[in-house]
């Protein structure tokens, strides 16, 4: 039945239904359900109600909420994954990776160095070895310069094979052959119908090994494999018209003197070059993988190298977080880094004290100053307040500058400490590109910090605390500690993380000024993003800044009360 509404109300006027329903309610003694106007349970159209309030509120905060995930929240996932992430190795070695699982020291085997060929030669042409010598070289200096010079040689890997091969048979030479006895047969007749229809190699079939082909010749196919799909996907090309990876000729050669037994089983095409290959290779002089990458660089055999190559071939390391504490992770565990490369810890210590100096420099300038506003009246304060805010609308690189120019030993500073004899001509003090020189110019840069949030505290006092102090007999020092003091301190405490939070993440200031006993571990992150591009060692200590700071967070609030933090009101 059709609702009716009341002309009088506006509201949906009983139905017969619900006569029935409270009829029926009322005769199983349960109470009638209370209903808004519109006959829906008051509890449902409550609960209605309020998810479309939710729904409202959330799509106020949507783009607040947006900006803080993108901005704020997206980064900081993004530089923990960072600190751990490793995948760059595995990715480009995989086979490599494999063969070295177990390795503990000495050389490794002549399997490593088979897979090492295959995976390099596989690097090199996709340009990768290059990012895989630059991560290792983070952990171990000069396999960076190892890699590139090996990428450029790795060809000559299995050229003894090849000179073998031709020498037996030309057919070897031409990839049509390779791609006969490797490619199905299926593929093959697709590739045909794809040249007798006029397609361009991009867009012949996906290659496909023949059936059976990697019990044969597994080592052969693995490879070939490789260089197939790198020439159609990264060259666009066919494999059967490139010419094949001179690494598989030294495959094709291990396989045929390995697997003698399965070669003779073989019965598709080429079965009786391979036969002949598989006779003739038994008497081929073919040096080891591992002789033709120490001919290419002895550094090959080092067991720095591999040591190296095994501690950080796991996708996930902790390898950034212990060189951030100044400890290497080896292929025997966790060991300290050597006594002159211990850096970081040193950096870390000095941060936090420095960032503490520079805290207690600006309340010792910015409590008087802010007293001095809060007390003076308004047309001065409104003044003063204007000074303190000047140094905001200058640049940041200009007041650093500044104070270079005033702290160096021909500096102002210096000239008028002559002038006054307090100091001689020859016994300038050295002020700049130290530990001095920084703490000067960011107690400078970062007073104002203190200044605003002492002020907005102090203007809330009433001077009368201080007259009725007095009143009572209290000395000027007694009012001051005992009354005005105590209620100053939640302004301390802003101007005090504010100012520290501040300090132990600024790079600028102290790279102009610090020298070298004058930076911070902030500088070092810098250096890692912009120049040595470590990005996983500059998000491990960046990870490690930002759990300090949270840890020396957490102890404030214990001990002081974060609730006693205000700026004002």
């Amino acid at each position: 039945m059709a609702d009716v509404t009341d002309a009088t109300t506006g509201r949906r006027a009983p139905t017969p239904d619900d006569a029935l329903r409270i009829a029926d309610a009322k005769e199983k003694g349960v109470a009638e359900p209370m209903v808004a106007a519109d006959g829906t349970p008051l509890k449902k159209s409550l609960a209605r109600a309020l998810r479309r309030e939710k729904m409202r509120a959330l799509l106020l905060i949507a783009p607040l909420l947006i900006f803080v995930l993108v901005a704020f929240i997206a980064p900081i996932v993004d530089m923990l994954f960072r600190s751990v992430e490793n995948q760059i190795i595995s990715e480009n070695m995989p086979r490599t990776v494999v063969a070295l699982d177990g390795y503990e020291s000495g050389e490794p085997d002549e399997a490593v160095y088979e897979a090492l060929a295959f995976d390099l030669i596989d690097a090199a042409e996709r340009r990768n070895h290059t990012r895989v010598g630059s991560r290792l070289n983070y952990e171990t200096t000069g396999i960076s310069s190892l890699f590139r010079q090996t990428g450029r040689a790795v060809d000559d890997v299995g050229e003894v094979a090849m000179d073998e091969f031709v020498a037996l048979d030309e057919a070897w030479e031409e990839p049509a052959t390779w791609a006969a006895i490797m490619g199905s047969d299926d593929w093959l007749a697709e590739r045909e119908e794809a040249i007798a229809g006029g397609a361009d190699p991009e867009d012949f079939p996906r290659f496909e090994l023949r059936d059976g082909i990697e019990e044969v010749l597994p080592k052969t196919a693995s490879i070939y494999l490789d260089f197939a799909r790198f020439t159609q996907g990264e060259d666009e090309d066919d494999p059967a018209d490139e010419d094949v990876w001179t690494p598989a000729y030294q495959a094709l050669y291990t396989d045929l003197t390995q697997n003698e037994g399965a070669v003779s089983l073989y019965e598709g095409p080429g079965a009786d070059r391979l036969g002949a290959a598989a006779e003739a290779a038994q008497s081929w002089d073919i040096p080891t993988y591992k002789a033709q990458f120490l001919e290419i660089d002895e550094d090959w055999g080092s067991t720095d190298v591999w040591g190296t190559f095994a501690a950080f071939s796991a996708p996930y390391t902790a390898g950034y977080f212990l060189n951030a504490v100044d400890l290497k992770l080896t292929p025997e565990g966790v060991e300290p880094q050597p006594e002159g490369e211990r850096i970081y810890g040193l950096l870390f210590k000095r941060t936090f004290f420095m960032s503490a100096v520079i805290t207690i420099s600006c309340i010792l300038l910015g409590y008087p100053v802010a007293w001095l506003l809060s007390n003076v009246p308004a047309r001065r304060a409104n003044l003063l307040m204007i000074l303190v805010l000047l140094p905001f609308w200058t640049s940041l690189l200009v007041r650093t500058s500044a104070w270079k120019v005033m702290l160096q030993q021909q500096g102002v500073i210096n000239d008028v400490l002559v002038w006054l004899g307090i100091v001689s001509d020859a016994n300038r003090l050295v002020m700049i590109n130290n530990q001095f020189g920084t703490i000067v110019a960011m107690t400078h840069i970062l007073l104002p910090f203190m200044i605003l949030p002492l002020y907005s505290v102090m203007s809330t006092i009433p001077p009368s605390y201080l007259r009725a102090a007095k009143s009572l007999g209290a000395t000027n020092s007694t009012a001051f500690w005992r009354v005005y003091f105590p209620q100053s301190v939640p302004g301390i405490g802003a101007g005090s993380i504010l100012v520290f939070i501040l300090s132990i993440g600024y790079y600028i200031t102290p790279e102009i000024v610090g020298g070298t006993s004058g930076t911070f571990i902030s500088n070092r992150i810098a250096y890692h993003i912009s120049s040595s591009l470590n990005w996983g060692l500059a998000a491990a200590l960046g990870t490690i800044l930002l759990a300090v700071v949270l840890v020396l967070y957490y102890l404030y609030d214990r001990i002081v009360g974060i609730d006693n933090v205000k700026l004002g009101g």
